[in-house]
Formats: C-alpha cells, structure tokens, sequence
C-alpha cells in the first residue's frame, strides 16, 4: 500500500465518521479491503491529529466541544497545541481532575496511551469521551447542581464529594487571567474551582493567549493556588515575565 492511497482512505474514513457520527473497525475493513489492524492504525493516527475520536470497536466524530465555535481554524489548533502540552504532564497511574470547558476537554484524545488513569470530572461530556478510551481510566463523577452555565455540576454535594480524595494534578481553564490577580471567570459559582485546586498537589490552568491580560470581576483561583499555565507560543514577552514573576511555571505551547 502506497503512502497515497493510506492518505486517501484515511480521508475517507474522516469523512465517513464526520457524516455517519460512528464507524466500527470490523465495517471499515470490509469497505477498504484490508485489515483490522490496519484500520486501527489509521484511527489512531488520525485521533493523533486531533480529527477523532477512538473508541472500543471503532471511531466517533469529533464533539462540538472540543472544535472551535469560530471560524477560525488557528482558534482550533492553540486548543489541541495545549491540550497536547497538558497531557504531557501526566504519567501513568496518575490521579487527575479534569473541570468542564472546551480547551480542557481538547485533551481527552491525548490520554488513550495512559495506562491505569483515575480521573475524576463535574462535566458529562467530559465523562462520555472518557468512557469511550479503550484504556479504560477510572471514572469518578462529583454529581451535585447542574449549572447550564458553564454545563457542569456545582455545589456543596460536588464539594463535599470532591473532599473525600485527593489527586496529583487538576486541569482546569479560565476565561480570562489577571496577571495581578490569578484566573478569572464570567461564571459566580467559583467554590468548586476552588475546592478542586485544594484537593490536588499541582493546579495546571490551560488558556489561549489571547485571554491573558483580560480583567474579569470574578476571581477563580489566585496565583498562589496555581502551579503551571500552559498557554500558545503567541504569549507577549511582557506577559510571560509577569506571570513567571508570579512563582507559576509558564508553558507556551508551539502551534502546528
């Protein structure tokens, strides 16, 4: 099989998952006339790049949550460029919480290789990709108030659950960072945020550049709570060192 013709069945199986919302491994090989494990390949591979999703037996398009709303397709690539830089930071066996938001949900293609995962998240999307990993993480849910807002659950039952573990690492975003301040929010319902950082030993905040340096009323999580920041290469240097000067570690991811 020629380097062409993998490029053009792979767009077709994009295209196919794109139009369909789901394909299986065992279908695909009989439509191309090849093998499972060649299908397999191309799924990871094209999960790699950002343009599905794997799952056990196949392949489903891509949420909404995870592609930019805007034209603007670089809007889309700073997203995967820092999800890619997040995941990075987890090992194996690790115990991490993932809060609700389209950047950190950018990162769940990015965990298939991690073995022995337990994630805990307050977002059912969040939690129905995870469940679609054929690595199978451990799922725990903090259940609580749904808020329509920020399309996740809230309140003094997902505190009171989430204060009952403790984790390694949270992965959290933000719609705006004040560099005098921490992370900022448009949503008032910011206890949990604040009890998910209490609860893990490094808080990572994942953010596009273009929301740094943006005031929002609503504190989040003030610098000392947060450890790293993980942004895009288009980051100002007059930001970077006001936010290094900070204590935080600063990584800007490169965009492809």
């Amino acid at each position: 099989m020629t380097k062409r013709n993998t490029q053009q069945r792979r767009h077709t199986i994009l295209a196919m998952v794109n139009e369909q919302g789901e394909v299986s491994v065992e279908a695909l090989a009989c439509e191309f006339a090849t093998s499972e494990v060649t299908i397999r390949k191309d799924l990871t591979a094209l999960e790699k790049s950002g343009l599905l999703l794997r799952r056990y037996g196949g392949a489903v398009a891509l949420p909404q949550e995870i592609v930019a709303k805007s034209d603007d397709e670089r809007d889309t690539l700073r997203k995967v460029a820092i999800a890619k830089a997040a995941a990075a930071l987890i090992k194996d066996h690790h115990r991490i919480i993932i809060d609700s938001g389209r950047t950190t949900a950018a990162m769940i293609p990015e965990l298939a290789q991690k073995r022995g995962l337990v994630v805990m998240t307050n977002a059912i999307n969040i939690a129905n990709r995870l469940l679609a990993l054929e690595n199978e993480p451990t799922l725990l849910m903090t259940g609580g108030t749904w808020d329509p807002h920020s399309e996740s659950f809230q309140g003094q039952v997902a505190e009171q659950v989430l204060r009952s573990y403790d984790f390694d690492t949270l992965f959290i975003g933000a719609d705006g960072i004040d560099v005098a301040r921490g992370t900022t929010t448009f949503n008032e319902l910011v206890g949990l945020s604040q009890v998910m950082a209490e609860a893990a030993r490094d808080v990572v905040v994942l953010v596009e550049s273009e929301k740094i340096g943006r005031r929002i009323p609503n504190l989040e999580l003030p610098w000392d709570q947060v450890t790293t920041l993980i942004t895009d290469n288009n980051l100002a240097a007059d930001l970077r060192q006001a936010i290094e000067a900070r204590g935080v570690q600063l990584i800007c991811a490169e965009v492809e």
